[in-house]
């Protein structure tokens, strides 16, 4: 083992030394654009970061302005899909083709048909890959309706997902360490290396004043942000509002769209009489203004494999508020207990709202702590600094493994 080690670095050194620096690095991603997923944004701001390092960026799928995919429907399937607002991309194997030809690396986001298109094609055309796991199985089952009450449904979708495509790619980025322990749990034996999605520079703390500060005499901002799904749990965030000593001070504002839409709209109406809210979407563009002008994010969320919007809130100066729960990673970003309440617990929610609400000092400490965390941790240039590490060391392996195989 340590002979193999020796042999990956001084491959990565001999690649750097003859020029190497910028990689050629395909990125293949079902659907891009602007669909409101987290993955896709995700996608998108690793190719502009990787752009900005110096690397030459490919990205492939459905809204790709070079490398357009189409779209695959699957009856059934999609239409499950489609509460996650993700989309399939139709395999093409010209189109892959195209895209690969003189890549250093290929790295596919989804292990569905696409992404495996993806990785025979790469093979085929000796192209080392390296892929992400980035959707968690109970995302899936909380959007299928009666199936997610199917015992071991989701261990079958963790198995099924390794079937697919993860067995046969030995370097998989998981984003938090969270989900590297499922995947471990589940018999994943890959090299998996724990990098956050990170956030953007869009997202930072206003200039002047305090972070997420409140001017005297406004009401108190509550903000919080993910697809209206059953997962996402913000029917307790309104329950816990209702609850407040300080409900008729509060603005809360929902951000996102989503098969519960109606349902949470109607339930404000019912339970808010006393509070200012609105429940809809918001771009992308827009989120680091609003973030910068509320108090607190709060995250209810039972199922998290990162929550880059908690990660963005804390960013922009505001104290989270996040569910404890055994299926979120969303709770590594808490700095302090006041920062935590049990999933789905309405009246402790409400308790720890109460608190920053009377706690105006803290909210200020806390703030200023939380963005520096951000900052130190996870920029996006500090993760994509360890993502190219991770293709270097892909791309390495290969060459070692092309060599073994070429001696007699």
């Amino acid at each position: 083992m340590d002979e193999i080690h020796a042999a990956r670095h001084h491959t990565i050194a001999c690649m750097t030394r003859q020029g190497g620096g910028a990689l050629t690095i395909v990125l293949v991603m079902d659907a891009l654009g602007g669909l409101g997923n987290g993955t896709s944004n995700s996608a998108w701001q690793y190719a502009r970061e990787l752009t900005r390092q110096g690397h030459h960026v490919r990205v492939v799928g459905i809204g790709s302005p070079r490398y357009p995919a189409r779209v695959h429907r699957v009856p059934f399937v999609s239409w499950v899909a489609a509460k996650q607002r993700m989309q399939f991309a139709k395999p093409d194997v010209g189109l892959f083709e195209r895209a690969f030809r003189g890549a250093d690396v290929v790295h596919i986001y989804m292990p569905f048909a696409f992404g495996r298109c993806a990785l025979r094609v790469a093979r085929e055309m000796g192209i080392p890959v390296t892929a992400g796991f980035h959707l968690q199985p109970e995302n899936i089952t909380y959007s299928a309706g009666p199936l997610r009450y199917v015992p071991g449904v989701s261990t079958f979708l963790y198995w099924l997902f390794r079937h697919w495509l993860y067995s046969d790619v030995r370097h998989v980025h998981a984003p938090t360490r969270m989900i590297a322990d499922q995947l471990r749990s589940h018999g994943y034996d890959n090299e998996i290396h724990v990098i956050s999605n990170g956030f953007s520079p869009m997202f930072s703390p206003r200039h002047g004043g305090e972070p997420g500060g409140r001017d005297r005499g406004r009401r108190f901002r509550i903000v919080a942000s993910g697809r209206l799904t059953h997962e996402k749990d913000h029917i307790t965030l309104i329950r816990a509002v209702a609850r407040c000593r300080h409900a008729a001070d509060i603005d809360l504002t929902i951000c996102g769209t989503g098969p519960l839409n109606s349902y949470l709209r109607s339930q404000a109406r019912r339970l808010l009489p006393r509070t200012t809210w609105s429940i809809g979407f918001h771009s992308h563009d827009e989120m680091p203004g609003l973030l910068r002008a509320c108090d607190i994010i709060i995250h209810p969320s039972i199922v998290d494999i990162e929550s880059l919007s908690v990660l963005e809130g804390i960013a922009c100066g505001l104290v989270p508020v996040i569910a404890e729960s055994d299926l979120s990673a969303a709770r590594q970003f808490a700095l302090t207990d006041e920062s935590l309440f049990p999933a789905r617990d309405v009246q402790v929610l409400a308790d720890r709202i109460d608190w920053w609400v009377e706690h105006a000092e803290d909210r200020r400490y806390w703030a200023v702590r939380y963005a520096d965390e951000a900052r130190s941790r996870y920029s996006i240039e500090h993760c994509v600094d360890r993502f190219v590490d991770m293709e270097r060391t892909a791309i390495a392996d290969s060459a070692i493994e092309r060599d073994a195989a070429m001696r007699p």
